[in-house]
Order: structure tokens, then C-alpha cells, then sequence
């Protein structure tokens, strides 16, 4: 079974917890919750009908990041060939943490099953993410 979906919009990156100073609980910040929430309901929108991966997984991620607007025609080229790849935030760790956790006990039961990661920041056009998940 294969799943791949894309998520459009401003990719976010896992928030580090937060602890409130007066009554000591630790907390998921509020942006973070939001685009887990997001990215689940892409999936869902897109199979409704989902079934829970068992078995081991792999994941593809690609997040595509919008040029910036102040790019030499040269740099524009080259970014679209995939040549220069953005180097900014969120960290590539952040966008997995975010993606995987949104879509645990959705896509599959549990991220341990994941054996096999592959992730890709690059530039394009039109700010979203690419996942593709499936049983291998």
C-alpha cells in the first residue's frame, strides 16, 4: 500500500516543548499543533478510507520552499534545476519530527516502523511538502 500526498502552504518545523514557569506543565506550542493538525487532514481529505500501514515503512519528504523574491536570473535557474538547495529554517530534522508525528496512528501504527527516511529541502515555485509513505 502506497500513500502520497501534498500539503500546501508555509512548511512549519516541530516546536520545541514548552514549560509553563507557573504551574510547571510542558506544553506542544500552539503553531506546531496546528500544522500536525493540517497535515492530518490532508491525508484524510485524500483517503478517507485509510488503512493502517503494519508492516515496515519508508518515507519520502520533499519540501518545496518558494524563492526568494531578490534572486539573480542566474541563482533563479540554478534554483529551479535543483542546483542550490534553500539553507534556511525550518531544519530538516524539524519538518520530519512535525510530518511523522502528525501522521502517526494515521498513515501507521507507530513511527518505529519507519526503516527507511528520505528527506529533500528545494526550491520551486509554490511553498509545500511532498509525502509519499508507503509498505516496502
Amino acid at each position: 500500500m502506497k500513500y502520497e500526498f501534498e500539503v500546501p502552504g508555509k512548511i512549519k518545523g516541530k516546536g520545541r516543548p514548552r514549560v509553563n514557569s507557573y504551574t510547571g506543565i510542558v506544553y506542544t506550542p500552539t503553531n506546531t499543533k496546528d500544522y500536525e493538525y493540517l497535515v492530518e487532514q490532508y491525508f484524510m481529505l485524500k483517503y478517507p478510507k485509510f488503512k493502517l500501514l503494519e508492516g515496515r515503512v519508508a518515507v519520502n519528504i520533499i519540501a518545496t520552499f518558494n524563492i526568494p523574491k531578490t534572486v539573480k536570473k542566474q541563482e533563479l535557474e540554478k534554483m529551479l534545476e535543483n542546483d542550490i538547495s534553500p539553507t534556511k529554517k525550518p531544519d530538516i530534522d524539524n519538518i520530519v519530527k512535525i510530518i511523522l508525528d502528525a501522521l502517526n496512528k494515521f498513515a501507521f501504527k507507530d513511527d518505529n516502523q519507519i526503516t527507511k527516511l528520505n528527506v529533500e529541502k528545494i526550491y520551486g515555485l509554490e511553498e509545500k511538502v511532498f509525502i509519499e509513505i508507503q509498505e516496502y
